[in-house]
C-alpha cells in the first residue's frame, strides 16, 4: 500500500469542514420520521426520549474512541483502514465489501428516494405514484428518475474536485442545522400544556400500536424486548455515517487532531438535535398523533401545527436540504474506502487512480452506478434493518481494535488517546452487542440476511485473491 505522502489527495478541508461533514452525512431523512415507529413499538414518552438518550451517548463514545485510530491512521479509507490493521485484510475486505455492497450505497439510494417523495409536495409530477414505464412487474416511477439525478448530480460535483463538494457541504448543512434549530424553537414557542401533560402522564408504561385496532396493548418480557430492539433501529440508523469523515482523512489538514475532534464535535450537535427535537415532537403532538403520522412523517405533522398549512411546505424544504447535503457528505467519503480498498489489491484496479482533480473519480462513478441500481429496484426500505446490524458490528470490531492495535502496536505514537479508556469503549463493545443480539433473536429475517451478506464477502476475498496471484 502507498503511504499517505503518495496518495497525492489534496489538504483542503478544516476542522469546521469536517465537523460539517460529520453532521450533514448523519442529518438526513430519519430524525423527520422513524420517531412515529418508535413510539408504536414502546408506546410512551419516557421510552421515546431514553432511546434517542442511549443512542447519542453510545455514538460520541464510539466517535471518541475512533479519534485514537484516526490519529494512528491519518490516511485515506480510514475505518477500512484501521480494521485491515487490527485483524488484517480479510475482515478488512470484508467491511469493504459490505460497505459498498449495502451500507453506503444502500444509504445513498434510500436518501436519494426520500429527496423525491418529499420533492414531490413542491412538484406532483415527482411522485412515486407517476409511472413512466411499466414491464411485468417492474415499474419506473418519476421519483426514482429524481433520485437517480441528484446522485449523479453529486458524483458529477464530487468527481470534479474536493472543493466544491466541501463548500457545498458546509453551505448546505449550516443552513440545515439552522433551518432544524429553528424548528425546535418555534416548536417550544407553540408547545401546549395539555398536550406535553398528556404525553407524560404514563412516561414508563411500555406498550406498543395495534395498527388494525388503533388501540395500545401493554408488553413486558420477551415483546418488550422486541419493541426496544425495533425503536433502536430507527434511531441508530439515523445516527450512522459519522464515520464518514475518516475516509478523507488524506484530505484533512492536520488530521491526527482535526479527524478525531471533528467526530466529537459532529456527534454530539446531531445528538443534541435529535434529543431536543424528539422533545420538540411531544410538546406540540399527542402522542396518539406521532404513533399513526401518515407515511411516518411525524416532522410533518408537528410542522402543521406549528406554522398552519404552509407546514408541509417548510418541512418538505427542509428535508431537501437535508437530504441533499446526506447524500453529498456520503458520496463525498464512501469513494474514498474503494480507492483504498483498490491500493490494497482487493477492488477494481481502476479504483486506485485519483483524476486530475485528485479525487478517486472511478470510485465515485462506481458508487453511483450501484446506488442507482438500488434506486431502481425499489426494496432500499427493506434494507434498513440489516443495514443498521452491519453497520453495529463494524463499529464494535472497530472499537476491540483500539485494545488490539495497543498490544501489536505499543511504541506507536499517540497523539490522541480514546478518551475513557479502557471503560468507555468497554461499554459501547457491551451495549452495541447486546443491540445486535436482540436484532438477530427479534428480527431474523432481515438482521440474518444482512449477517449472510456480510459473509458472501469471504468467497468472494479469496476469488479475489486468488485472482490477483494469477
Amino acid at each position: 500500500m502507498q503511504e499517505e505522502t503518495k496518495d497525492d489527495f489534496k489538504r483542503e478541508l478544516g476542522l469546521l469542514d469536517g465537523t460539517m461533514l460529520v453532521v450533514g452525512s448523519m442529518i438526513g431523512s430519519g430524525i423527520f420520521i422513524v420517531s412515529s415507529d418508535m413510539v408504536r413499538q414502546l408506546g410512551s414518552a419516557g421510552w421515546l426520549i431514553a432511546m434517542w438518550v442511549l443512542t447519542g451517548t453510545i455514538t460520541v463514545i464510539a466517535a471518541v474512541s475512533y479519534g485514537e485510530l484516526s490519529a494512528l491512521f491519518p490516511k485515506a479509507g480510514g475505518q477500512y483502514v484501521y480494521i485491515k490493521e487490527a485483524y488484517g485484510r480479510l475482515v478488512g475486505f470484508l467491511y469493504g465489501w459490505s460497505f459498498f455492497a449495502v451500507i453506503q450505497t444502500g444509504t445513498i439510494a434510500a436518501v436519494g428516494v426520500a429527496f423525491s417523495k418529499f420533492a414531490a409536495y413542491l412538484v406532483p409530477a415527482f411522485s412515486d405514484k407517476n409511472i413512466l414505464y411499466e414491464i411485468g412487474s417492474f415499474q419506473l416511477n418519476a421519483a426514482q428518475i429524481v433520485s437517480i439525478v441528484t446522485i449523479v448530480f453529486l458524483s458529477y460535483l464530487n468527481s470534479r474536485g474536493v472543493k466544491n463538494s466541501k463548500t457545498l457541504q458546509t453551505v448546505l448543512t449550516v443552513i440545515k442545522i439552522l433551518s432544524l434549530a429553528a424548528l425546535i424553537i418555534f416548536g417550544f414557542f407553540a408547545a401546549k400544556a395539555e398536550v406535553w401533560d398528556a404525553n407524560w402522564a404514563n412516561a414508563w408504561s411500555s406498550q406498543a400500536l395495534d395498527t388494525s385496532t388503533g388501540t395500545w396493548l401493554p408488553i413486558s418480557g420477551a415483546a418488550l424486548i422486541s419493541g426496544i430492539s425495533a425503536a433502536l433501529v430507527g434511531s441508530m440508523f439515523s445516527s450512522v455515517a459519522w464515520e464518514g469523515v475518516t475516509f478523507i482523512a488524506a484530505e484533512i489538514k492536520n488530521p491526527k487532531r482535526n479527524v478525531g475532534l471533528s467526530l466529537f464535535l459532529g456527534t454530539f450537535i446531531v445528538s443534541v438535535i435529535y434529543i431536543l427535537a424528539n422533545i420538540m415532537y411531544l410538546s406540540v403532538v399527542p402522542l396518539q398523533e406521532i404513533a399513526t403520522a401518515e407515511s411516518d412523517r411525524v416532522a410533518v405533522v408537528a410542522s402543521q401545527y406549528i406554522f398552519g398549512s404552509i407546514g408541509t411546505l417548510i418541512i418538505a424544504v427542509m428535508i431537501m436540504i437535508s437530504t441533499f447535503a446526506c447524500n453529498n457528505g456520503l458520496i463525498m467519503a464512501g469513494a474514498r474506502v474503494y480507492y483504498t480498498m483498490a491500493q490494497d489489491g482487493v477492488f477494481f484496479k481502476k479504483a486506485a487512480k485519483l483524476n486530475e482533480a485528485k479525487v478517486p473519480a472511478w470510485s465515485i462513478w462506481a458508487q453511483c452506478i450501484w446506488a442507482s441500481a438500488l434506486c431502481l429496484t425499489g426494496k432500499y426500505g427493506d434494507l434498513l434493518d440489516f443495514v443498521v446490524i452491519i453497520v453495529l458490528i463494524f463499529y464494535i470490531l472497530t472499537i476491540l481494535g483500539i485494545f488490539i492495535l495497543r498490544r501489536k502496536m505499543p511504541d506507536a505514537e499517540r497523539s490522541y488517546k480514546a478518551f475513557g479508556y479502557p471503560v468507555l469503549p468497554a461499554i459501547y463493545i457491551i451495549v452495541a452487542s447486546a443491540i445486535c443480539l436482540a436484532l438477530l433473536y427479534t428480527k431474523t429475517s432481515t438482521s440474518g440476511w444482512g449477517v449472510l451478506i456480510m459473509l458472501l464477502g469471504i468467497p468472494v476475498y479469496y476469488l479475489t485473491k486468488s485472482n490477483i496471484k494469477k
